[in-house]
């Protein structure tokens, strides 16, 4: 599926991408020392010119050394600052016209500065991690950091023999030498740069499940101290990955992998292919499956169909919220309306000022944000009833995937499965931040899954 491109820069973060050009691959090539926190590296990027001509463009990098810059062989003009990359070729780049740009870059990686604070690569006590949503990336490789541009990636990263390299993808090879080890990650579908991830450290590796033929790998890495409590509370995800497929369609990448750091973190993150968790999500008492939920849903509501640019981050948040309520009541747990008038009555006693088609940078992250879009897609559901709102779902993660979509792609989208457009729904529940009344199931929720040999364990 073609890669919907926004027409012009993000408006929430208007400094990063270049709307010029779009890339086809990133092949990225580090060294890692843990110690000194010391990163090398050298990434080819292979990128094609949009309809006109590029006498220059940019990328973004955060504050390393670049040793040497080449565009299709040849030294170009550049300059390196604020974050900003900004290459001159010695010749214009024709319109159209496929190019390579080869950099070279070596420094201490640390997080970037965000309104939410720093964010990308973080030093760990011993190894380190990378979770960048959503400006992240630049933080450890240059890339056209733009939600939209999306790519396949090649990434070998060396280090220290005593640590494990995890990334999103398919692990092609491991080969140790002396004292170092490198590790090879093919990711082959459509990646924004944000959701490139990697976590180095001393984990222990288990199987979450047994895939069978034709079936998902779902490995989990973690520390060995905690994996009496991780067997317990990952213990249905496989149930997930099932229950998600028949609602959403085929998972659209070769694996997926769940990390957890021996850190605490204020919330897991997704990346592709892969989650991302602190120590404090691991309690033995499945005390954040609903999270467990989220993340995986990610990967087809975020990752595979992933946002034109940020205004659009509620369809990310408010479908992967629906999820955990879809898990919830076919697993035996509450209903999704029961959850969806929880959510309604805690968004009834807090401001409404937010229009989460177009929530504004700082709201991005707003718990109200994620809550009202739960509570959207119920509405949806309510409108469309359950065949044509779970049709509609399939054919949703369907048709864009590896693609980037909008909200207005979406209200279309939802309107070809409804007796009559939609369109008041959305206007009320998206477009204006008045709280609307709890929508509600004309017919009762399917009953639950039947238990699996997961839910005693």
């Amino acid at each position: 599926m073609a890669v919907q491109q926004s027409a012009g820069p993000d408006p929430y973060f208007p400094d990063n991408g270049d709307s010029r050009y779009r890339v086809h691959r990133y092949e990225l090539t580090l060294d890692y020392r843990p110690g000194p926190n010391r990163l090398a590296g050298m990434a080819r990027i292979n990128a094609i010119a949009g309809r006109a001509a590029l006498p220059e463009f940019q990328l973004n990098l955060a504050d390393f050394k670049i040793g040497r810059i080449r565009v299709d062989g040849r030294q170009p003009h550049w300059t390196h600052r604020g974050g900003r990359l900004r290459i001159k070729p010695a010749k214009p780049l024709r319109a159209g016209a496929a190019f390579t740009v080869e950099i070279h870059w070596s420094g201490n990686p640390k997080p970037v500065n965000s309104p939410w604070g720093g964010i990308g690569w973080e030093e760990l006590t011993d190894g380190a991690l990378v979770a960048s949503q959503p400006t992240g990336a630049p933080s450890w490789f240059p890339c056209n950091d733009r939600p939209a541009d999306k790519a396949s990636y090649l990434l070998s990263i060396t280090c220290p023999s005593a640590y494990s390299v995890v990334a999103g993808g398919r692990l092609l090879t491991r080969t140790t030498k002396a004292s170092t080890t490198t590790w090879v990650y093919e990711q082959a579908a459509p990646t924004s740069s944000y959701l490139v991830s990697l976590a180095i450290g001393k984990f222990q590796t288990v199987l979450l499940g047994d895939p069978g033929f034709g079936g998902v790998p779902m490995h989990g890495h973690i520390p060995a101290q905690l994996l009496p409590e991780f067997s317990r509370d990952f213990a249905r995800q496989p149930a997930m990955m099932d229950l998600f497929q028949r609602l959403f369609g085929p998972y659209p990448f070769d694996e997926y992998a769940v990390v957890v750091a021996d850190e605490e973190f204020d919330v897991p993150v997704e990346a592709q292919g892969l989650s991302l968790f602190g120590a404090n999500h691991v309690d033995g008492a499945r005390g954040s499956e609903r999270l467990v939920a989220h993340e995986l849903a990610h990967q087809w509501f975020g990752n595979s169909v992933s946002i034109a640019d940020w205004r659009h981050i509620w369809l990310n948040e408010g479908l992967a919220k629906y999820a955990e309520w879809l898990w919830s009541e076919r697993s035996g747990g509450r209903s999704a309306q029961q959850l969806a008038a929880l959510a309604h009555r805690l968004l009834s006693g807090l401001p409404k000022d937010i229009r989460i088609a177009a929530p504004g940078k700082k709201a991005m992250f707003d718990d109200r944000l994620y809550e009202r879009g739960g509570v959207t897609i119920h509405a949806i559901r309510c409108a469309l009833g359950d065949e044509r709102f779970f049709h509609m779902l399939r054919a949703w993660a369907g048709l864009h995937r590896g693609g980037s979509v909008t909200t207005a792609m979406f209200t279309a989208h939802v309107n070809r499965f409804a007796d009559e457009p939609l369109d008041g729904l959305f206007d009320a529940w998206v477009h204006r931040t008045a709280l609307p009344a709890l929508p509600t199931l004309a017919v009762p929720a399917r009953p639950a899954q039947p238990p699996t040999n997961a839910e005693s364990a």
